[in-house]
């Protein structure tokens, strides 16, 4: 007798496969006559009345072999749970594990804490962002995860709607969207975790009037129980990201002051923890400029705290003696060593006379800038030099750099050329070679110019992506 198939749901065979104990076993009295009459593989053995029936020891290996495929089943899917680093990519691969556990095809979880600290958001599997939108214009009430995300009791097996256009209270907008959208059931899982509260809700949509049995309820069930401890701990690093970057742009300037005879553009990608490169442009007086980059070693909240107050300091110290780059550093090398003494910091600082075209360098172990212009592309040669608080005593010699009109200075930080992942003279090479690069066109504006070397030297979204470097870059455009 050849045994029966798994149910098909929705018109999608499922990808998990029903284990032994699930299959009804043949009893001399019960089993069906074979199907076909010319089958006699199986013919004696459901009509001999003399078979022996099964021993108890087999329905137990059966059941056995049952929950050892649900528990390899459960173990690969958390596996590939667990590699995912971001809440996004949880978030995705929790609904793809679901979809393959309810014999769906498609889905969307709703985040929406319960703390309300968020992030909120909407992610759909096989849904379009414009399906999403569509979606959301049913009312929150009428929804399975509305109701969840509303505080109303849950039961344990999740909230199952098998055929919602026979539901006589359906919503008449649901029903609309239902209807566009092509699927006709749904079934929701509340995302709760101990400790955490409400995550938001999982919903998962077939094609056709359908709903999960027993085991897979059993099974997602489990799954999702376990995804969401996982997606809290990814919502917390979320969060932490997030308060981190916000901290470190309120410590850097809201925006660039406007000076006659320059323009100015800057780019700033924060690590996921928080680092310690800065930035500034602040006016001066007699028509000058203080331009600064700088970095503070380590990471996280007292790497962001300490290149705070060192910025803060250095545009004191710019106000009281800026034409003099080299007591400007100076200054700073020595309150940090009386605040900071188990940190160090590079820094690069330029006294610029837009009148003139002329800025008064004074470095301390940073990079040297970068001069862009249509007849030459060069790294201006600074004094070699120690970081800040790493001597006793620190000084060196500023250099003059002279400028000539519609040449770009660029300063940037280290970090623009750690994510390259490439030894250091390869990157500044590329460097090099990406603002050599510039489009003609482009190199009239600053911001066009920050971007394009920072789109060429880390492409395919490099710059966007986590990275425990951060990135800084300063355009200088003079007119």
């Amino acid at each position: 007798m050849n045994a029966p198939h798994p149910a098909k749901v929705a018109g999608i065979d499922s990808t998990v496969p029903s284990p032994a104990h699930t299959v009804a076993s043949a009893s001399p009295a019960t089993a069906p006559e074979p199907t076909d009459p010319t089958d006699t593989a199986d013919a004696p053995a459901a009509t001999d009345p003399h078979a022996a029936p099964c021993a108890p020891g087999t329905l137990l290996q059966d059941r056995l072999a049952g929950w050892v495929s649900d528990l390899t089943t459960l173990h690969e899917l958390t596996e590939r749970l667990v590699r995912t680093g971001s809440l996004t990519e949880g978030l995705q691969e929790m609904l793809r594990a679901g979809a393959a556990l309810v014999g769906a095809r498609r889905g969307l979880v709703v985040l929406e804490p319960a703390d309300g600290l968020g992030p909120d958001t909407t992610i759909g599997l096989g849904l379009a962002r414009a399906d999403l939108g569509h979606i959301e214009t049913v009312p929150r009430g009428s929804v399975s995860y509305g109701r969840i995300l509303d505080g109303l009791p849950v039961g344990e097996g999740g909230i199952a709607e098998p055929d919602l256009f026979a539901e006589k209270g359906l919503d008449p907008r649901h029903r609309e969207v239902a209807a566009r959208l092509g699927y006709a059931a749904s079934y929701t899982l509340p995302l709760a975790a101990e400790g955490a509260g409400r995550l938001g809700a999982a919903v998962w949509l077939y094609d056709e009037p359908a709903e999960p049995g027993e085991r897979p309820r059993h099974l997602a069930g489990l799954y999702v129980r376990y995804a969401t401890q996982h997606l809290a701990r990814l919502l917390e690093v979320e969060r932490t990201r997030a308060s981190m970057a916000t901290m470190a742009e309120e410590l850097l300037p809201s925006r660039l002051p406007r000076v006659p005879g320059v323009q100015l553009a800057a780019r700033h990608h924060t690590g996921p923890r928080g680092g310690g490169d800065w930035y500034d442009a602040l006016p001066l007086p007699d028509a000058a400029l203080g331009l600064a980059v700088g970095s503070v070693t380590g990471s996280g909240p007292s790497a962001v705290a300490a290149m705070g107050r060192l910025r803060a300091s250095l545009r004191a110290y710019a106000v009281m003696e800026g034409e003099d780059p080299v007591a400007v550093l100076s200054d700073l090398e020595l309150l940090l060593r009386l605040t900071e003494p188990a940190r160090s910091a590079t820094a690069l600082f330029g006294y610029c006379e837009p009148a003139l075209r002329r800025i008064t360098l004074a470095g301390a172990g940073h990079s040297p800038p970068l001069l862009i212009g249509e007849r030459r592309t060069e790294f201006v040669e600074t004094s070699v030099s120690a970081p800040l608080g790493m001597l006793a005593c620190w000084e060196a010699p500023s250099v003059e750099l002279q400028v000539a009109p519609g040449e770009t200075v660029l300063l940037y930080t280290d970090g623009l050329l750690h994510r390259t992942g490439d030894p250091a003279d390869r990157a500044f090479a590329r460097l090099h070679a990406a603002a050599a690069g510039v489009p003609r066109a482009e190199r009239r504006d600053p911001a066009a110019v920050a971007a394009h070397v920072l789109r060429t030297m880390l492409p395919d979204g490099k710059g966007e992506e986590d990275s425990e470097e951060d990135v800084v870059l300063l355009a200088v455009r003079f007119e």
